[in-house]
């Protein structure tokens, strides 16, 4: 089948959000930026991006890569059971899938060796390492479509946080925003399609909502 699946990670097809959300909120208590939720400000960015907007000086860049190195090395890393179920229908169709994340390739190496077989879901993984410009930029998606071969308007883009919605709206893709990180009234309508997890969710609702993405 000529078309393709493009999934964020986090919020989208393993369940760490929550972590990673008490992890930004206590570096934030310790380096204070003023931002009112900041956890949720800076969710789909690139670490160099989070540290050169938000902690310019380099020492405390420093000291907050050595938190984030140790919190990702001890951390468990949850698939969501339906997300996988629904990533095994996609394959078993031949539709090509992958992964396009903010995350270290070191993190997803930590991820790989937990979870055996993750790894030969996907097609392609795209890191925050591969790209210039992260989300709400439209790149990563565009990357990520190359590397599965597929024209990234037969593809579809699964997000969860505002800047991955709109990098795969700016991206040409049919998006699909998931209510698992943000409340479903904030997200909903900001994407061609609004879901609250792939529960019950099969390849026929996507075929139906890129309907939605006609021209």
């Amino acid at each position: 089948m000529s078309i393709g699946a493009l999934f964020d990670l986090d919020g989208v097809v393993i369940d760490s959000e929550s972590v990673y959300t008490d992890c930004w909120n206590a570096i934030e208590k310790r380096f204070p930026t003023g931002i009112d939720n900041f956890a949720l400000k800076i969710k789909g960015s690139t670490l160099p991006k989070i540290l050169e907007t938000y902690f310019p000086d380099k020492h405390i860049q420093e000291e907050i890569k050595k938190i984030l190195t140790d919190y990702e090395a001890n951390m468990r890393y949850i698939p969501f059971n339906e997300a996988i179920r629904f990533i095994g229908e996609l394959n078993a169709a031949g539709v090509r899938c992958a992964i396009v994340t903010s995350s270290s390739q070191k993190k997803m190496d930590n991820l790989y060796k937990q979870n055996p077989g993750f790894r030969e879901l996907f097609a392609a993984v795209i890191t925050g390492d591969m790209v210039t410009h992260s989300k709400p930029n439209p790149e990563p998606y565009l990357i990520g479509a190359k590397a599965i071969g597929t024209d990234i308007t037969d593809c579809f883009v699964f997000e969860d946080s505002l800047s991955g919605i709109q990098s795969g709206m700016a991206s040409g893709a049919t998006t699909i925003a998931l209510a698992t990180t943000l409340p479903f009234d904030e997200i909903n309508g900001k994407a061609h399609k609004t879901i609250h997890d792939f529960t019950g969710f099969h390849l026929s609702d996507i075929l139906a909502a890129k309907m939605l993405n006609k021209p």
